[in-house]
């Protein structure tokens, strides 16, 4: 049985039960595959739409039947991405179709599961005990019916409450380079905060790398909170590509009914990857860097899909992989266009062992003027003055050019260097609540001389 016949028949009300089987009384239309070029099959003899699944092969032909989307037409037929190996296919292979969306499961009973791109467990903790299943589209809301972002959300780290501070409903960024702790900051988010729903999307991630997440990082607390969708790297870049809208959808799924819900995902880049494979396998022009103009429209379908609503609120926090340590490049900067902040991580930093090694500078947020009150903004911004008169007079004290008692803001931040970056710094199994963060960066100003 494929995965779209027993996605149907896991739930359905009892007209579209009945509508089902009328459908299944009425003569089924067979397909064959005509080409295979790269990544895609070309599919003649069907007719179907964008974003519906066919299966491929009949069971006989090939070890398995597999799942494939549709993902563009044309006047000869239609073209396909597999959702699986496509060891076996060849040219005159059968091809069905699903005849059924694509759905997906949610509820409670995904609480501590680990989930692939088509909902399939892979936690080895038997089938999945949810009555409830959804259709993998949904709208965004309408600019007009989401709530504004008025309230600030908990997310345990120090840094992040204080100086980057995430409202309920916010888009977030985590930008950086490869190994300098996106992952690991990811996780502690996901044990420190204090949104009633974790949904954690691992998109193209090293398969090696899953368990040590899950198992260290995570860890048994966090992942009771949590649901998570794994598509490891060396799966097709469809199931790379279902497994970010299977957690949005997911997510969406609770915001709908009201909770208020955070989304991880890592990474938003190699979403945009397995797009960039998609779009270039069925022919679209690659524009910059090899991307073709589906990718951007992409990352801003996707990222729209979270925010509030009049019911709840999705708030996202995406990991974004730079290229070489370029802030600049076409993802990064598509990217920090639509979300509504960014937290920069610092190679640097992270070679000092400082950690989480964010660029308090660099990174921002766009709503933490208006969750945050008038007393915490000052607060954030006497220790981001400090911060930049440091950084600004880094060079003289380096050849030690700098005279003491020229910038009194200086002088604070070198006779206190140890005082701030315990306060930056935190240890990952450190989760820090926002008042106890607020009261912490408090006593830190005081001690700089700034109140």
């Amino acid at each position: 049985m494929t995965v779209a016949q027993a996605q149907a028949q896991a739930w359905r009300p009892r007209a579209e039960r009945i509508r089902s089987a009328l459908d299944a009384a009425r003569p089924q239309r067979v397909g064959v595959v005509s080409s295979i070029v790269g990544l895609g099959l070309e599919v003649r003899g069907l007719n179907s739409a964008i974003g519906d699944l066919v299966t491929v092969g009949d069971g006989g032909e090939i070890d398995a039947e597999i799942d494939a989307e549709v993902v563009a037409t044309t006047q000869g037929g239609i073209r396909c991405m597999p959702l699986g190996r496509m060891t076996g296919i060849r040219i005159g292979t059968p091809v069905r179709s699903g005849g059924t969306p694509h759905l997906v499961p949610t509820g409670t009973g995904l609480f501590g599961r680990v989930i692939d791109g088509l909902g399939r467990p892979i936690d080895g903790k038997g089938p999945l005990d949810v009555a409830r299943f959804v259709g993998l589209d949904h709208d965004s809301p309408s600019a007009m019916a989401r709530s504004r972002i008025q309230t600030p959300l908990q997310l345990g780290v120090r840094v992040l409450d204080t100086l980057t501070t995430v409202g309920k409903g916010q888009r977030m960024g985590l930008f950086a380079g490869s190994g300098v702790g996106k992952s690991s900051l990811l996780s502690m988010i996901a044990r420190g905060t204090d949104a009633e729903v974790s949904v954690i999307a691992l998109v193209g991630e090293r398969g090696r790398e899953v368990r040590e997440f899950l198992e260290d990082d995570l860890g048994a607390e966090g992942l009771a909170r949590s649901i998570v969708v794994v598509s490891t790297s060396d799966e097709p870049a469809m199931m790379r590509l279902r497994a970010a809208f299977l957690a949005t959808r997911i997510a969406e799924s609770f915001r709908d009914d009201g909770a208020d819900v955070m989304l991880m995902m890592d990474s938003l880049t190699r979403v945009a990857m397995a797009q960039r494979e998609i779009g270039l396998s069925v022919g679209e022009p690659p524009a910059t860097r090899g991307y073709p103009p589906s990718t951007f429209s992409l990352l801003a379908r996707l990222l729209e899909r979270a925010g509030t609503d009049e019911t709840g609120s999705i708030t996202g926090v995406y990991t974004v992989l730079v290229d070489g340590d370029d802030h600049n490049e076409p993802i990064a900067d598509a990217a920090r266009s639509i979300l509504d902040g960014h937290v920069v991580l610092d190679r640097k930093l992270a070679v000092l062992g400082h950690f989480p090694s964010v660029d308090a500078l660099s990174s921002i947020s766009r709503v933490a003027s208006r969750v945050n009150s008038p007393e915490q903004n000052r607060l954030a911004g006497l220790l981001r003055r400090v911060l930049a008169a440091r950084r600004n007079a880094q060079d003289l004290l380096d050849v030690g050019a700098y005279r003491r008692g020229t910038n009194p803001l200086v002088d604070a931040a070198v006779d206190n260097e140890g005082a701030i970056n315990a306060f930056l710094q935190q240890r990952m199994d450190d989760q820090t609540s926002a008042p106890l963060a607020w009261g912490h960066l408090t006593t830190l100003t005081r001690t700089l001389g700034a109140l």
